[in-house]
């Protein structure tokens, strides 16, 4: 199970934001999408993630005015990133290790596809259900 297969199962686009933005207009975003995180790109290259906790870290250490810087000032970076390649259950090893709910997928230095935990996690469970339900018809036919 690599994380190609979760990205092959989508038709979403990928919801990203330019590092110049004000961090006003990437809250909207994360608002109108109703997602946690999104990476932060230029050119095709992740430069960082965006993130609820971002926000709540920039309206901590600056209140309000925080809205009015840049993107890139506020995100989280270097982005921890996988392959389409990586198996899922190590990009959930990073995930846990790391303490981050958002993975970017890079191949040749551009932006493939961003994963959450909750993507792993719920492909990971019908991974499971689905070799459960095969060993019940597997069991009731002997």
């Amino acid at each position: 199970m690599t994380i190609a297969a979760i990205l092959r199962a989508r038709t979403r686009e990928i919801i990203s934001i330019d590092g110049n933005a004000p961090a006003r207009a990437a809250v909207a975003l994360l608002a109108r999408e109703r997602i946690g995180a999104m990476p932060v790109v230029e050119g095709g290259q992740v430069l960082g993630v965006f993130s609820e906790r971002d926000v709540l870290h920039g309206l901590q250490s600056e209140g309000a005015a925080m809205l009015d810087r840049p993107v890139r000032d506020l995100m989280s970076s270097p982005a921890v990133v996988v392959s389409p390649d990586q198996n899922v259950l190590g990009a959930l090893a990073l995930m846990t290790q790391r303490r981050i709910r958002h993975l970017p997928v890079v191949e040749d230095g551009h932006l493939q596809g961003f994963v959450s935990i909750g993507d792993l996690v719920k492909y990971r469970i019908d991974r499971i259900e689905a070799e459960a339900e095969a060993m019940r018809n597997y069991i009731q036919q002997v």
